[in-house]
């Protein structure tokens, strides 16, 4: 059987978990459910990093000892990943005793390979980073990382020979491309590489200056550096030398680290598995961060994002999928609850749960919620299950690579893509007009489509998947899923299977707003986008009661008469595209059930790619009168809800014909 084995770095315990360990380790999550759903033997590692003298400071600041101090922090880690759905095969700590013996024991190795000598060196040592830095390596004689200057220490201390790997170590990331990923960090690397000579690696610490830390074994005067004893928790996990799972996963690692910590793991980890002899890890995965109003989280700056406040508000399936799907691997990405609540109403509210509340109910109402048998598939029906094949292949293709955005965009162009074909084949007329076995074969494909979405869904959102499929009448049994298969079969859902008669898997929600947080007021005289009616859903803010107006004083109060003049319509885009004149503008296509579509512009672009409007069943102002946008003449206005800085569209609660009047 094949072996995965997958590493978060071990969480720095001088301050509490935040966005980008959660975000990490729900990576890697995903990453090792990804690989059991393709048959492999996975192992799943995470814990925590509890040496050096950042610890020994927070602990004097809190009051208590360094243990109680790491021992505190270090549960609120391990008792976080529950939360999150997290589900890790071992939760290793620095302070353990079988991780001290394994560290001394690799020192020793090296030690007596001659690659560990003793010397005097003079550097600037910055307390952050718990490091030496050279001249060049500041930033006008700053440190990199926290812009402070540091401290300048002379000592004697123990030194990892790094320098003589500075070779073999270039040649092996030249020989193996993926070894760090993605290439712009590959590309950084060599460049370090080629600024000039590698220099030998402080690895201690003398007790006089620091006691808090595991010993050197051929030197009880000094402790190891933070970083030699850290990056060794990948192997001690295992049992290295002897242990069976040592011999059973390594080399085939897969780390998962943020570029602020890629030379630790990029350069100096290869070098000290080379020196002990091990074969180098298989692949470096670095990921950028996550920014708050484009700045990096910081405690000072007060904007850290505190991931169980978001899982409390929005759900774990949104949050999730949100982070995965908001972050390209490897660049930063923004965060903030406007942009989670507009990818939970839209890509999960509207487009998933659109789509299993509309074929559920309309499989209840002409099957008796039973999976009905196909018959005949035309040409449109194997149309969709090409596309379902090929969104599948590039799914798997995509995350197996760590490209975890671009793989849900391939699924979600299946998504789109059903909602659209329950419009084209418009089952509600097949069933009117007593067609029994074409609308038997229109809801087989869809309900057979939506088990292989939900299936390729396990491995980012287990919870919500594990429901979606049992509204499909199915359990889960990962080990009989044979998800690199699924875009080659079809029919894993039997004819004959009861399913459920209504979902509501994912509702739509507002943003959710600190209570001293002004709300946005609605107002009935604010100017609507180009070819978009916009209207503020917020609550009002608090204010002083004014007099009461008679409805005849309100300007904003229209007769009946005048509503009635108002004609809407609900219609389906059947085509969409950027406005050509115009950044803000797209140009939509609506079916109208009228002779031919209706082609409105609509200001909609910064909200909705083209992708994402196509098959939507929208709500157009149908009698407005036609005028130029740009060049182009738009006859009518698509309706849409201005919520905090995103927009939603106005939609109905499940699929109705084309021009069917909103009454």
């Amino acid at each position: 059987m094949d072996r995965f084995y997958v590493t978060t770095p071990i969480y720095y315990v001088n301050a509490k978990p935040h966005l980008g360990h959660a975000y990490t380790t729900i990576v890697a999550d995903s990453m090792r459910r990804f690989q059991r759903l393709l048959g492999k033997d996975t192992y799943f590692l995470t814990g925590t990093d509890e040496h050096g003298d950042k610890i020994v400071q927070a602990a004097e600041k809190a009051g208590v000892s360094p243990k109680d101090f790491v021992d505190g922090v270090s549960g609120q880690f391990r008792d976080l990943w529950p939360h999150l759905g997290v589900e890790y095969d071992q939760f290793i700590r620095t302070t353990d005793p079988e991780h001290k013996k394994v560290v001394q024991a690799f020192l020793q190795r090296v030690y007596d390979n001659g690659d560990i000598y003793f010397g005097e060196y003079g550097g600037h040592y910055c307390y952050g980073c718990e490091r030496f830095y050279t001249e060049k390596e500041l930033e006008n004689g700053l440190c990199p990382q926290h812009q402070v200057k540091p401290e300048y220490i002379a000592e004697k201390n123990y030194f990892f020979r790094m320098s003589k790997y500075q070779g073999w170590l270039k040649q092996h990331i030249l020989d193996n491309p993926d070894f760090i990923r993605p290439e712009r960090y590959r590309n950084e690397v060599l460049s370090m590489l080629d600024s000039g000579a590698l220099e030998d690696l402080c690895i201690s610490r003398p007790k006089s200056r620091l006691t808090w830390g595991i010993e050197l074994p051929f030197d009880t005067d000094y402790v190891c550096y933070v970083w030699f004893d850290a990056l060794l928790n990948y192997v001690s996990a295992l049992g290295w030398p002897d242990g069976d799972r040592f011999a059973n996963y390594w080399p085939g690692v897969q780390h998962l680290v943020a570029k602020d910590i890629l030379k630790p793991h990029a350069v100096f980890w290869p070098t000290m598995l080379k020196a002990a002899g091990l074969e180098p890890y298989n692949n470096l995965n670095v990921h950028g961060y996550w920014l708050v109003r484009d700045t990096k989280m910081s405690k000072s700056l007060g904007n850290v994002v505190s991931p169980l406040e978001m899982i409390d508000r929005y759900g774990l399936n949104a949050f999730r999928y949100f982070l995965l799907r908001e972050m390209h691997f490897g660049s930063d990405a923004s965060f903030s609850e406007e942009a989670l609540v507009g990818r939970l109403n839209a890509d999960l509210a509207n487009d998933l749960g659109n789509l299993y509340s509309r074929v559920l109910s309309m499989t209840a109402k002409y099957f008796g919620g039973v999976v009905p048998a196909p018959d005949t598939y035309t040409e449109e029906d194997e149309t969709l299950r090409a596309l379902a094949a090929e969104a599948q292949r590039n799914f798997c293709n995509l995350f197996g690579r760590v490209r975890f955005s671009n793989a849900l965009e391939s699924l979600w162009e299946l998504v789109r893509a059903l909602n659209k074909y329950v419009d084209s084949a418009a089952p509600w007329t097949l069933f009117k007009q007593g067609d029994t076995k074409r609308l038997g074969t229109v809801m087989y494909t869809l309900l057979e489509s939506m088990r292989k979405v939900a299936v390729h869904l396990l491995p980012i959102m287990p919870e919500a998947a594990t429901s979606m499929l049992a509204q499909l009448g199915l359990e889960v049994n990962v080990d009989a899923v044979d998800l690199g298969n699924e875009a080659e079969t079809w029919g894993g859902l039997q004819p004959g299977t009861t399913v459920a008669g209504a979902s509501n898997l994912f509702p739509r929600v507002e943003l959710v707003r600190e209570k001293d947080e002004p709300a946005e007021v609605a107002s009935a005289k604010g100017k609507p986008a180009d070819g978009a009616g916009t209207a503020k859903n917020a609550k009002p803010a608090a204010v002083a009661p004014a007099p009461a107006a008679s409805p005849a004083a309100d300007a904003g109060v229209i007769d009946f008469e005048d509503f009635q003049k108002v004609d809407i319509r609900m219609g389906t885009v059947v085509a969409v595209e950027r406005h050509p004149n115009a950044d803000k503008l797209l140009r939509v296509e609506v079916d109208l059930g009228e002779e031919k579509p209706r082609q409105i512009v609509a200001g909609l672009a910064a909200y909705f790619s083209p992708e994402q409007l196509q098959g939507r069943q929208v709500a157009v102002v149908a009698n407005l009168a036609p005028r130029k946008l740009r060049g182009l003449e738009s006859q009518g206005m698509i309706l849409a809800v201005r919520q905090g800085e995103g927009m939603e569209l106005v939609s109905v609660s499940g699929p109705v014909s084309p021009g069917s009047k909103v009454s």
